[in-house]
This record gives C-alpha cells, sequence and structure tokens, in this order.
C-alpha cells in the first residue's frame, strides 16, 4: 500500500520521474500536476507545474508562457517516454487547482489547453480535472504503477523520510 513507499515532494515549476515504487506529492495552489505513466516500461512521472502570473487562476497562455512551458514539458515526457512512440501504453491525467471564479472573465487559452493540445499532438490521450476552491489540493502518484489520486490535507503527510523533487 501507499503508506510503505518513499514520499518525494515534487516542488512548484520541476518534475520527479521514476520506475521505483515509491509516492510522488505535489501540493497544488493555483497550479496544475500532470502524471504521464508508460505502462509497457512501468515508468512515470509528475510534473508540477504553476499558473503563469501567480493569480491562481489558470493563466492566458502568451508566447512566453508557451516558449518556457513546452521546454520543460519536452524535457519531463523525454524524461518519461524515452524513445517511445506508442500511445496506447501511455497514460496522462492533468489534475488542476484553481482559485473559484470571480466576475472578471477567464482566459480563453489556458495552461491546461496548452499541455492538452502538446500531448494530443503526440498521440496521447488526457484525462484532467480542474478544483476550483480556496483551500490546497494534493495529488498523490504512483508511478511504478500509474495510480493517481487526490488526497485530503491531512492525508499521506511528508514524512521524515520524504525527499524534495529537484526535477
Amino acid at each position: 500500500m501507499a503508506t510503505n513507499l518513499t514520499e518525494v515532494i515534487v516542488a512548484p515549476d520541476t518534475y520527479h520521474v521514476s520506475p521505483e515504487p515509491m509516492l510522488l506529492v505535489a501540493e497544488l495552489h493555483g497550479a496544475l500536476a500532470l502524471c504521464l505513466h508508460d505502462e509497457a516500461r512501468s515508468v512515470g512521472g509528475l510534473l508540477h507545474l504553476r499558473f503563469m502570473g501567480g493569480t491562481g487562476r489558470p493563466s492566458d497562455v502568451t508566447d512566453n508562457t508557451l516558449s518556457s512551458v513546452l521546454v520543460v514539458l519536452d524535457r519531463f515526457k523525454r524524461a518519461v517516454l524515452g524513445n517511445t512512440t506508442r500511445g496506447d501504453d501511455i497514460h496522462a491525467r492533468i489534475l488542476a487547482h484553481a482559485l473559484p471564479p470571480t466576475d472578471a472573465g477567464e482566459p480563453s487559452a489556458s495552461l491546461v489547453d496548452l499541455i492538452r493540445a502538446d500531448l494530443s499532438d503526440s498521440k496521447i490521450e488526457c484525462g484532467t480535472q480542474t478544483t476550483r476552491r480556496t483551500l490546497a489540493l494534493r495529488v498523490c502518484f504512483q508511478p511504478f504503477e500509474g495510480r493517481v489520486w487526490i488526497c485530503g490535507p491531512n492525508d499521506l503527510r511528508a514524512s521524515p523520510r520524504a525527499q524534495r523533487s529537484v526535477g
């Protein structure tokens, strides 16, 4: 079970990839977690990205956002997938946390949309879930098995043996 696994906290704007049984955790607040798993190779990773602008709301996708996010996303995909081109063995899920909507209009294109489009270009289907609330969200991912779930703020707390990801 997940309670016996080494827990690695994935810091914002970093990722962690592993073929080993472990638990990757991201604390989301105005951020998203992309969990990517190659079932054939039993390798997975978690990419933790903050929404640009620091507002806690989905961000407008600008040229600067595009270039910086796509570079990190490309490195992350290569770390998880290697030279694989088989889309059937690849599972992707985006879990996002955003603050509740305001009266101001949301951007027409968001970081979630950008990542989904990039994965689609790579023939990788990706499910998404955005939770809108003021409290942070904990995402837990087992890269070896490809299991992903949302934890409460008091579930699976970082233990003394928890490590910080340096991506």
